[in-house]
């Protein structure tokens, strides 16, 4: 997958299943990646992936950039009570342009890259405001004293919602957003028929904070960054 030149990461590999033997599908795949000139290839060891990928892509220089663990929640017990987050927080669907604009820039602070063009977050924008009364899903983005500070997306099919993309600005860590921000998506996923929530957190931030929210681990997938210079 090739992202838009304003994400933080350029070119990964989602999804490997080689039908030949593993070290040449990996030199091949490596080899295709090169032609768009690009100096890393973001490669994702899923828990799906051939016995020993991680193995060959560490032999080719790749080194792990970020460990994502897999949970999942029934949605039909009841959440957990946990602390009450920072007072003054509001939340809002990104169904306009400020909001969704406001999303964008949340994302930005969080994992890097550039604002997308204005006609992107206007489309975004469109799109979630078609979605979210729905019951589909969209941004929600988390305002502390009116200023964003963190924001999460949710998609809802077949009755699972996949919760992604969330974040908070690094100065706001530690008050009870993220958590907020996973209540509220879980809040209305419950009520748009949900029965199941999945989710990828970083092991290292956001994984704990569900695991307390009644998440259930599922195993790691490990990104290695392979060098392609």
């Amino acid at each position: 997958m090739r992202l838009p030149e304003h994400f933080a990461w350029d070119l990964s590999v989602l999804s490997f299943t080689p039908t030949g033997p593993l070290g040449p599908a990996v030199d091949a795949v490596i080899e295709r990646a090169r032609a768009f000139e690009v100096p890393a290839l973001d490669w994702e060891v899923g828990l799906s992936a051939p016995a020993g990928l991680a193995a060959e892509l560490a032999a080719r220089g790749g080194q792990v950039k970020l460990t994502l663990e897999v949970l999942a929640r029934d949605l039909s017990q009841a959440v957990p009570a946990l602390p009450p987050p920072a007072a003054n927080l509001t939340m809002r669907w990104a169904t306009d342009f400020a909001t969704a604009r406001d999303g964008s820039a949340v994302a930005v602070t969080g994992f890097g890259g550039e604002l997308p063009p204005d006609e992107q977050i206007e489309a975004a924008a469109a799109k979630y405001a078609a979605a979210v009364p729905a019951g589909g899903g969209g941004m929600l983005v988390a305002y502390l004293d009116g200023t964003p500070v963190g924001f999460g997306g949710l998609l809802l099919a077949a009755g699972v919602a996949r919760l992604s993309g969330g974040v908070v600005v690094p100065a706001e860590c530690g008050r009870g957003i993220y958590r907020a921000l996973v209540e509220a998506r879980l809040s209305y996923a419950v009520t748009h028929g949900a029965t199941m929530a999945l989710v990828k957190g970083n092991v290292v931030t956001s994984a704990p904070i569900l695991r307390k929210a009644g998440f259930t681990s599922f195993g790691q997938e490990p990104i290695y960054a392979v060098p392609l210079r």
